[in-house]
C-alpha cells in the first residue's frame, strides 16, 4: 500500500506537526483510497477515455481528477476503460463530496462583485444571500451538490475546492 501522506512529507508538501493532507479526488464511482492503491496498475487508461481531460497523472502515477481543467459530466467512460475492477455500480451515488469555499479568498466574501460559481453551477446549488451594505456571499447548498467541479474551474480567486461531505461544516 502506497501511504500519499509520507510522500507529501518527504517531497516537501507536508511539514511535520502539521494535519496530513486531505486525499486527492478520484474518478466517480472508485472503490476505497486504500483498496485503488493497492490494485490500480496506472495505466491510464481512465485519463486517456476521460472526454474532458480532467483526469491527470499525479503523486506515485495514479489518476487524479484536475478540476481547474473542467467538470465531470459523471459519463464513467474512466470506468468503462478500466480493465480492473476498480470502480462499483452505476447505480451507486457516483462521490460523496461537495465544494467547499475558502471565505478568505471569495471576492464576494471580500465584498467584491462576483457571481461566477453560481454561473457555472449547473444543479443550482450555489446561491447568493444578500447582505446589508455589502455584496451578496455565496451559500453552497450540500443537498444540490452533486461535485462535479464545475464551480472550481469557474473561480477567479481558486475559492473553491470540493472536500468529502465528511469533512466539510454544514451550515455555509
Amino acid at each position: 500500500m502506497v501511504d500519499l501522506n509520507r510522500r507529501a512529507l518527504l517531497k516537501g508538501r507536508l511539514r511535520p506537526g502539521s494535519s496530513p493532507q486531505t486525499q486527492p479526488i478520484r474518478m466517480p464511482w472508485l472503490i476505497a483510497e486504500d483498496a485503488f492503491t493497492d490494485r490500480c496498475t496506472r495505466c491510464q487508461a481512465c485519463q486517456q477515455a476521460c472526454p474532458e481531460q480532467i483526469i491527470i497523472r499525479a503523486d506515485g502515477g495514479y489518476p487524479e481528477l484536475d478540476f481547474q481543467r473542467g467538470e465531470c459530466t459523471f459519463c464513467r467512460a474512466c470506468a468503462d476503460s478500466c480493465p480492473e475492477p476498480l470502480f462499483r455500480d452505476a447505480g451507486e451515488a457516483p462521490w460523496q463530496q461537495i465544494a467547499s469555499m475558502s471565505e478568505t479568498l471569495c471576492l464576494a466574501h471580500n465584498n467584491v462583485m462576483c457571481r461566477s460559481c453560481e454561473d457555472s453551477c449547473e444543479p443550482q446549488a450555489i446561491s447568493f444571500r444578500p447582505q446589508a451594505g455589502r455584496v451578496a456571499r455565496p451559500l453552497i447548498d450540500p443537498d444540490l451538490c452533486n461535485g462535479c467541479g464545475a464551480c472550481v474551474s469557474s473561480c477567479p480567486q481558486q475559492a473553491i475546492t470540493l472536500t468529502k461531505t465528511s469533512e466539510v461544516p454544514y451550515g455555509g
